[in-house]
């Protein structure tokens, strides 16, 4: 196992950047509900990337598959509607595990190749730069992000919902949001979210779930959570109810 866990990272981002181009525009590949003919080219190199390095992977396109001290939770494309259809906002999104403990991340947007990173204890950066979140704490003059649609106006300042969760926790983290959570009926996985907590957290952001469920898990589960600049504006969004 490489005692920089971030390189086998780097390595497996630029490789799927590079196997989807041919692939965009394809449309679904029919193997399952919503996913498309890039989502199975994006698994294809994370499994060959990420389990040659010695990682147990754990992907939303493909299951559980290797063994070893390390788990990364995988989404091989987030945002792969954006990506289908070139809308430039998709990214790869990367999360280690050792046991329950969530130790590094990396997401990459694919669509301009800037990358977020973070390592337990060490900071996080955005193209090697150190970010720090807005320092927001009103709601009122919040920019916010959904995944879904809210039923009702929270008191923002605007709101966007732009199509994938990973880079919209990153942009929470580097202080371009205040805001990002789930709205009326829409969950996330583990692997829409957990290179992106890390990312969040170390850069001196906040984050929970609107059930009080544990967020580090590399398990299959659905979870509703919300990610703020400021634990007063967590606070906020969580005595307005889950949204």
């Amino acid at each position: 196992m490489p005692i920089n866990l971030l390189d086998p990272l780097r390595q497996c981002a630029l490789e799927i950047g590079q196997a989807v181009v041919e692939h965009r525009g394809r449309g679904y590949s029919g193997v399952r509900d919503t996913q498309y003919h890039l989502d199975l080219a994006a698994d294809e190199v994370a499994l060959r990337v990420l389990g040659g390095a010695g990682f147990r992977v754990v992907s939303e396109e493909s299951g559980v598959s290797g063994a070893g001290e390390y788990t990364v939770v995988v989404d091989p494309i987030d945002g792969s509607t954006n990506c289908d259809r070139g809308v430039p906002f998709f990214a790869t999104s990367l999360a280690v595990m050792r046991g329950d403990e969530l130790v590094a991340g990396l997401v990459m947007n694919q669509a301009t190749g800037s990358s977020f990173e973070a390592e337990k204890g060490a900071g996080a950066t955005r193209d090697g730069q150190s970010i720090v979140p807005s320092g927001q704490t009103e709601v009122g003059k919040s920019i916010m992000a959904f995944s879904g649609l809210p039923p009702r106006h929270l008191g923002w300042a605007q709101y966007r919902a732009l199509g994938a969760a990973s880079l919209e926790i990153c942009l929470v983290a580097d202080g371009s949001l205040d805001v990002y959570g789930v709205a009326q009926h829409s969950t996330l996985n583990p692997w829409d979210y957990l290179a992106g907590l890390l990312i969040l957290r170390e850069a001196g952001g906040v984050a929970t779930d609107y059930r009080g469920e544990v967020l580090d898990t590399s398990s299959a589960v659905v979870r509703r959570p919300v990610f703020c600049a400021t634990p007063e504006l967590l606070d906020r969004m969580v005595s307005l109810g889950a949204i």
